[in-house]
């Protein structure tokens, strides 16, 4: 064992040597990089720190949401954790975020039902809400299936009414995110537009394809010049019996108190942490996820998964003694879920700079089995990545094709850039995606450690052949 590691050592010296870079992109070895990339996961399946990681962020800080004392103990526990792992550069990026409360009260009653009489049904507010009255508000319930819908109804029978949006995720979807993209405008936009006709308040079925009690928070938005109404979502077993109700009884009628509040912006931080490259140091890959996490749960898929493993990109470099060709940097972004303020200042700041980004990766998808790759590319470079899927498929690497890529590397799109997003199987995200759900228990050693050397593995073939 000794013996082959040492071979292994000398041939990832060999293959992280000084080239010329017309070589560079010439000599692509697929029987020596695909022994490292063995290397890759054998290192992460038998010694691998991510698990390890996951479990401090997720049980020892929680959910962090943007502005939050978690948020700041997350910015200080990563600084600290990347300093350890000997990067030669590790620092945190100054960003004013949002800061928004979540409050003790939410409650959702169902409260003249003829069948049931008073019934309490599972909400959360959605990050963004401002607060009912207290002791709630209450008042009969419009449900629609979209915007269309709400508009043809008017303001005649909206005005005074709690607009309750239940457009179902589509479970004919086998990619997931693509149900997720077909209902989540409800959730986004709801509230502006059912505050357009006079409602007082809207209730969003969870995005969930799963039957549970479990509400999902996120993001909503006001219009700058509109009036501002609260926000709930109600879990999709609580959306089931609201409709059955309402159907046997239109005058239903609903309370619903939430306590939530909005206080000023607040300093946070981007944590940074990079290994310079041996040839082409001015030529940055970037592998990252976001640091923020809802507060209802402890972050762990959304997207604690993905800093640790990105955080782990870069051990598992060191661990292997190899300098890569070209700048690896980690960036845990701050202000994902409510803002998007991290990623757009780290580009700022890029932009200012001059950075050279050939290629940004974002694991925010799950720490479950990994799938593959989604490129925001020209053809010729996806052409150019699919074609290293001989040495991906062995990991189960095989859906690499043109697609989304993700929220924080978005502001870096142009300038030949290639933004990846990693693909984990789908199907349980959504089960956990912003609820109480989301722990470090619900996410298996061995999905995220794959993930972790997925991810690596694609790293490292970028700092050989560039883009």
């Amino acid at each position: 064992m000794v013996l082959k590691w040492t071979f292994l050592v000398a041939l990832l010296a060999t293959l992280t040597a000084g080239t010329t870079h017309a070589q560079d992109e010439m000599l692509v070895r697929p029987d020596q990089d695909a022994q490292v990339i063995r290397t890759i996961f054998d290192l992460e399946l038998t010694n691998g720190r991510s698990y390890q990681m996951l479990d401090y962020l997720a049980n020892q800080i929680g959910g962090r949401l943007s502005g939050s004392p978690q948020a700041a103990q997350a910015v200080e526990w990563a600084h600290q954790t990347m300093d350890t792992l000997d990067f030669d550069t590790v620092y945190r990026q100054p960003v004013m975020v949002p800061r928004w409360v979540r409050g003790e009260v939410e409650s959702g009653r169902i409260v003249n039902s003829l069948s049931r009489g008073t019934e309490s049904v599972p909400v959360c507010a959605l990050g963004g809400s401002i607060a009912t009255p207290k002791g709630g508000l209450t008042a009969g319930l419009i449900e629609v299936q979209g915007f269309e819908e709400l508009k043809t109804l008017g303001r005649e029978k909206v005005a005074g009414k709690l607009v309750f949006y239940n457009r179902p995720m589509d479970p004919k979807h086998i990619y997931t995110f693509h149900a997720y993209g077909g209902c989540v405008d409800q959730r986004w936009a709801g509230a502006k537009e059912a505050a357009a006709l006079g409602a007082v308040g809207v209730v969003v079925r969870s995005m969930n394809l799963k039957l549970d009690d479990y509400p999902h928070t996120g993001s909503m938005a006001y219009a700058d010049d509109g009036p501002k109404i609260p926000a709930a979502a109600i879990s999709t077993n609580g959306a089931e019996l609201l409709s059955r109700l309402l159907k046997e009884q239109p005058d239903l009628r609903f309370n619903l108190e939430l306590s939530c509040f909005q206080l000023p912006d607040v300093l946070s931080y981007n944590v940074i942490g990079e290994i310079k490259g041996s040839e082409f140091p001015d030529e940055i890959i970037l592998v990252g996820g976001h640091l923020d996490a809802w507060d209802n749960g402890d972050g762990a898929h959304d997207d604690g998964a993905g800093c640790v493993q990105a955080m782990e990109v870069l051990r598992l470099f060191r661990e292997m003694k190899v300098r890569p060709k070209r700048t690896i940097r980690v960036v845990l972004f701050m202000n994902e879920e409510n803002g998007l303020r991290g990623a757009k200042k780290y580009a700022e700041i890029a932009t200012a700079r001059g950075d050279n980004h050939i290629v940004a990766i974002e694991s925010d998808r799950g720490g479950f089995s990994p799938r593959g790759f989604h490129l925001e590319a020209t053809e010729s470079q996806v052409a150019k990545v699919q074609a290293w899927r001989s040495m991906l498929e062995p990991y189960g690497l095989h859906d690499i094709q043109s697609g989304g890529s993700g929220a924080d590397i978005s502001p870096l799109k142009g300038n030949d850039i290639i933004l990846v997003g990693f693909v984990p199987d789908s199907q349980r995200y959504f089960d956990y995606h912003h609820s109480a759900l989301d722990v470090f228990e619900a996410v298996n050693q061995r999905e995220l450690e794959m993930g972790a050397a997925s991810m690596a593995a694609l790293v490292y073939l970028f700092s050989q052949y560039g883009n």
